[in-house]
Formats: C-alpha cells, sequence, structure tokens
C-alpha cells in the first residue's frame, strides 16, 4: 500500500530507475493505448456544481472515445450507473451516427479515489526506447501539498491501475503531480518553481535533486523551471495550465493582455524567458502566444483558474476547454494550426473549471504498446 512519503522523503530510489533500464515518457503526441479518466463525484466535493460537471465530464469522455479507448474510473455502483447514462446521452446528442461504435470504446473500472483529477494521482507511464513495451512510474500524491483531506485513495491509485493491467510499476518516492509536468519527444521537460520547491511537497529536495529524479523516471534530459502559474491555482502552479508543447519546436504559452490583472506580470516573465530559450541544436523554439480568457471566474469570493492552455492531445484529435467566453473562438484559431491532422474540438468546461482544473488535469494518456510484465523495481 501506498503512503504520502511525507517530509522525509529525501531517500534515493535504491533498485534500478526506468531510465537507466531503457525508459521514458513519450510526449503527449505520441499514439495512445488509451485514455485514463475518473467520473466527477460527491456534490459537496463540487460545491453544488457536481450535474453540471458531470454533463461536461460525459461530452469530454464521448468526443475522447470517437477517437480512442477510454478507461474510465468509477467510484461505485451509482456513479457508474450515472456515468453510462450520461456518455450514452451525450454520444447520441453530438455523434449520433458514431454513437454505438464510440460507446463501445469506453471501459468502465471500479477504482474508489478521494478526487477526480487522474493527471495528478494516477500513474505517470513509460515506453522503452528500443523494445516498445509500457510500464508505470508510481509517485507519491499528498493532494497537492496536504490542501484537501483524505488523499489515501489517491495515493494508492497508480498501484490499482498496474495490478489491473498487470503492468510493470516503478515506485517512486517522492511526491510529483502529473500536471506539474510538460515534456516534449527530445527530453526536454518544463516546470515551474511554484509548484514543485512548495514546501509541502519535498521540503527537503532542491532543484538538483528533484531533477535527477525527473530525469531518472522519466527520462528527462533537460529541466527548464519556469517561475509561477495562474492566480488562483491551488496546484501552485501547474505547469499544464499556461505552458505547452504542440510538437518538439513548438511551445504554447498562455497571456494576458490586461495590465492590472495579475496575472499580466507573471505571464510575461514566461513568455520572454520562453523566447530566450533554445532547443538542444541551439535555435529558438517557436513561440505561440495564447490568450487567457477575457472574463474573471469567481466561486465563493475566489478566482479560478480558467485556461486554454490546459488541452488534451490524443489520436487524432485536441479537446480544448472552452468557457462561454469572448476569447473562446480566438484560442481555437490560434491552435488550430498547431495541430495539423488533427480535429481541434472546443467543448465547454464553465462547470468543470469549479473545480481547479479542466481536461488536461482530468485524463492520462497510456502510451501504445505491449505491456510489460515483471516485478515492481
Amino acid at each position: 500500500m501506498r503512503h504520502d512519503p511525507g517530509p522525509s522523503a529525501a531517500s534515493p530510489q535504491t533498485a534500478a530507475t526506468p531510465a537507466a533500464l531503457g525508459y521514458r515518457m513519450p510526449a503527449e503526441w505520441h499514439e495512445h493505448a488509451a485514455t485514463h479518466t475518473s467520473w466527477p463525484f460527491d456534490d459537496e466535493l463540487w460545491e453544488g456544481n457536481l450535474e453540471g460537471v458531470r454533463d461536461e465530464f460525459a461530452r469530454l469522455v464521448a468526443t475522447v472515445a470517437r477517437f480512442e479507448p477510454v478507461e474510465l474510473n468509477v467510484r461505485d455502483a451509482e456513479a457508474e450507473q450515472d456515468a453510462r447514462r450520461r456518455v450514452a446521452a451525450a454520444a447520441e446528442h453530438l455523434y449520433p451516427r458514431e454513437a454505438a461504435a464510440l460507446l463501445a470504446r469506453v471501459t468502465y473500472v471500479p477504482l474508489p479515489l478521494n478526487d477526480v483529477w487522474f493527471r495528478d494521482n494516477g500513474p505517470l507511464f513509460v515506453k522503452h526506447a528500443e523494445r516498445g513495451d509500457v510500464a508505470l512510474t508510481d509517485w507519491g500524491f499528498n493532494a497537492w501539498g496536504r490542501k484537501y483531506e483524505p488523499w489515501a485513495l489517491d495515493d494508492q491509485a497508480p498501484e490499482a491501475v498496474a495490478r489491473r493491467l498487470g503492468m510493470r510499476r516503478f515506485e517512486v518516492p517522492i511526491v510529483m503531480e502529473g500536471g506539474a509536468l510538460e515534456l516534449n519527444d527530445r527530453g526536454v521537460l518544463l516546470t515551474t518553481r511554484s509548484c514543485l520547491l512548495e514546501p509541502n511537497r519535498n521540503p527537503h529536495l532542491d532543484e538538483t535533486q528533484l531533477e535527477a529524479y525527473l530525469k531518472d523516471n522519466l527520462g528527462a534530459t533537460e529541466v527548464v523551471w519556469l517561475e509561477s502559474g495562474l492566480e488562483g491555482d491551488h496546484t501552485d502552479g501547474h505547469i499544464d495550465t499556461i505552458v505547452r508543447f504542440a510538437d518538439d519546436d513548438t511551445i504554447v504559452c498562455a497571456v494576458e493582455d490586461d495590465e492590472d490583472d495579475p496575472n499580466h506580470a507573471s505571464m510575461a516573465r514566461n513568455l520572454e524567458q520562453l523566447k530566450r530559450l533554445r532547443k538542444p541544436d541551439g535555435q529558438p523554439y517557436r513561440v505561440v502566444e495564447l490568450p487567457l480568457p477575457q472574463r474573471r471566474m469567481e466561486l465563493n469570493g475566489q478566482r479560478l483558474p480558467p485556461t486554454y492552455a490546459n488541452f488534451y492531445l490524443g489520436n487524432g484529435f485536441v479537446v480544448v476547454p472552452t468557457y462561454d467566453d469572448a476569447n473562446d473562438e480566438q484560442a481555437l484559431e490560434v491552435l488550430r494550426p498547431l495541430f495539423p491532422g488533427r480535429e481541434v474540438i472546443g467543448l465547454p468546461a464553465v462547470s468543470l473549471i469549479t473545480g481547479g482544473g479542466a481536461f488536461h488535469c482530468v485524463t492520462q494518456q497510456r502510451p501504445a504498446g505491449a505491456i510489460a510484465r515483471g516485478d515492481d523495481e
């Protein structure tokens, strides 16, 4: 059973690491075997917004299932029944001609969780560079720096996935969230200091030590540290809400034009750093500016962090969160040329954002490839 590693989790891994054995985390645009995600539950957790959240989530699941299999975690029988009904309704409404086929690509997986953000509480998959088999890495999870209790079930989720799939699992003895990491296919990993160095995650690890874990377990070759993320982001600045790779040479960066908005200065700082960043060959990246939504969204007097950068990239598609905002269409127009051969689809996330995240936060891609067997390392 996994537990929160706690403040003393600075001990190194004693067994061979994934990278030493030839594994690395592929970029998101590589072919997926499936998308893993979790059905929302607990109206109190969603502060009264669960009905809208589930309707938006059904649209997301139905859309992703048009393109690739979906492994949908359901907390209990009620959740599964609700999920089946809503996903079927969304499929019939949005894609009536494809409904039967896409519904056949959704698998309902019993998995009790404390929360639904599977990008963070689920596994991070790695693939062998030569053989092509897929294993998973199981990092500690403590609810974004011990912010939301309980989290024990979430921390056990990667082990449950490995057990169900019969997949090799590499246990990593530190706290890490998938939404804090953005990788391209050359081993360049983007993250933020405000998140990874937040003291309630891994207080005894500095930048150099954290980089070593990322290199040893995900195959990163370079770690780029930005300073911070969006105002109102309870994750302390996850990178997947502000900066994303579109391909090995292109970086999408959220920007805020309103100089009076607190996000203006932080996003401008990120933009300037990325413009100075160089690829492994010494050439600059193509940096594309992506607007943030215009309207300020709040819940109980607290600002929410809506962003178009929280898109999810899959087999032939990109799903982009929209917010009934004046910048929705502009954001889609910015993104469409960056993903040739993929359908760029805007879907509503007005209710989902009340939980602090959107489509990338609730999904986790499993790369295509044979499942790696064997004992945990």
